[in-house]
């Protein structure tokens, strides 16, 4: 090829433009159809996610809107998806994939991890890499292996990559334009087993920067941290904790990395106890970080150790047993009891 590919010219869609009550999935299609009005160089790419709309159909009528030179039907190759979307983003597209489980994403990790990653710092950042990589993740589905696990530390750890998780439908609509909007590559875990619960969104402005924690609930006699699909477990176990007198605090992380601790660090400066919750098992794990930092950073406002309440350092089981791995807010409230007691 000799010069750019030619773009398509975006047609005139209707973008969300008042407050509205909507699931996160449809969130997230709300912020992929504004990203794709605003700018004609964001494609989207993944298995099944034209005219069936993906299996969680979170991009639902998209190709309808933007036609299949926009949502593009990939054969079944996550390596060649993620190697095709680096070449786009050399041509100064913005590609999102769909990886449409994170079981799924391996075939393409090297792709990620060692050319993804590194490019920008290759060419002394003169190469942007701004492809957004969607991620279906975590339990409480019932699903079958591959389709249940929560591989976030994997991409956390690597240099150059961007790692994200929304929580919320308001989070969801702004957090996917603005990773779009990155120049550097974004991974962003969607919490599936939340993908129905609806809550308010505001298209008028953003809550927050892509990479703020925020605190989600005040208290006083602990915190909790989580993000994703745990935060609503946390909120939960604070409701309980606050019927049987104990004050919790709730911090959403929003971002894996980078993490903003000051949120975290200040609330666990008033609280003195911490929790770390999070579906994936525990050994060498983002928690296993949280922990160390605030440890670190935090010692001496500490009434008792960091506990972490996460997923068991075992393959992840088969679905009738999901329950007794993933944690729920009776384990954070455990968790929470011993700190109290310490």
């Amino acid at each position: 090829m000799t010069g750019a590919a030619p773009t398509p010219t975006a047609p005139s869609v209707q973008t969300l433009t008042e407050r509205t009550e909507l699931p996160i999935a449809r969130a997230i299609n709300e912020g992929l159809r504004a990203a794709m009005a605003a700018d004609e160089k964001v494609l989207l790419m993944g298995e099944d996610i034209g005219p069936l709309g993906g299996v969680f159909r979170v991009t639902d009528k998209l190709q309808a809107d933007f036609g299949s030179a926009r949502v593009l039907d990939t054969p079944l190759a996550e390596a060649g998806i993620v190697g095709n979307a680096i070449g786009l983003a050399m041509r100064g597209y913005r590609p999102v994939i769909e990886i449409q489980f994170e079981g799924f994403i391996f075939p393409a990790f090297n792709q990620i991890v060692t050319q993804l990653a590194k490019i920008t710092n290759r060419h002394d950042g003169k190469v942007p890499m701004p492809i957004v990589i969607r991620v279906p993740y975590g339990g409480h589905i019932g699903a079958v292996e591959h389709h249940q696990e929560s591989p976030e530390a994997y991409f956390a750890h690597t240099p150059g990559l961007r790692v994200v998780a929304p929580s919320t439908p308001n989070d969801a609509y702004w957090m996917i334009q603005q990773a779009i909007q990155s120049q550097d590559p974004v991974l962003f875990f969607e919490p599936k087993a939340k993908y129905w619960m609806k809550g308010e969104v505001d298209p008028t402005a953003p809550a927050a920067q892509l990479h703020d924690s925020r605190v989600a609930r005040e208290g006083t006699d602990c915190t909790i941290v989580a993000f994703g699909a745990m935060v609503t477990a946390a909120l939960e176990a604070a409701e309980v904790a606050r019927a049987e007198g104990t004050s919790i605090e709730v911090v959403d992380l929003r971002s894996i990395s980078p993490v903003d601790y000051a949120p975290l660090l200040e609330s666990v400066r008033k609280t003195g106890r911490l929790v770390v919750a999070q579906e994936a098992s525990g050994n060498v794990s983002l928690g296993s970080e949280l922990a160390a930092h605030v440890a670190e950073h935090a010692f001496y406002s500490l009434q008792a150790p960091v506990l972490r309440v996460s997923g068991y350092d075992v393959p992840f089981p088969p679905a009738r047993l999901e329950g007794m791995f993933l944690p729920d807010a009776d384990r954070i409230l455990e968790a929470v009891d011993r700190t109290m007691h310490y």
